[in-house]
């Protein structure tokens, strides 16, 4: 499975990207939304792993980019951003699921395959 990453602290890119590497994925990784916006212009992906806070551009706004161009690549936020409302409003924007951090790597995973 072909994956983009998208996160910005560089400790948890670096771990769930090995695990996921090591799982037998192929992993792309970005720190911010504009590289992850410029990586699917041109990269096809079978999931998306996105952060909601990230610099440069926001993760549900390069959410609601992806769908408003009809890009409907699979993505599961993976945030801390824990409330109702922020699940509701990540869903209603296009995700197709919602992982809140901290997280088991065994869930994300599960989640993804």
């Amino acid at each position: 499975m072909r994956l983009l990453y998208v996160e910005d602290e560089e400790d948890i890119r670096t771990a769930t990207a090995r695990r996921l590497t090591a799982e037998g994925h192929s992993v792309d990784t970005c720190a911010d939304g504009q590289q992850a916006w410029d990586y699917l212009a041109v990269t096809s992906y079978d999931a998306v792993i996105l952060d909601l806070m990230l610099p440069k551009l926001d993760g549900l706004t390069l959410l609601r980019r992806l769908r408003a161009s009809g890009n409907a690549t699979p993505v599961l936020l993976l945030t801390a951003r824990d409330a109702v409302e922020d699940r509701v409003a990540g869903l209603d924007a296009g995700a197709d699921d919602y992982l809140v951090k901290p997280f088991e790597l065994e869930v994300l995973y599960s989640r993804i395959c």
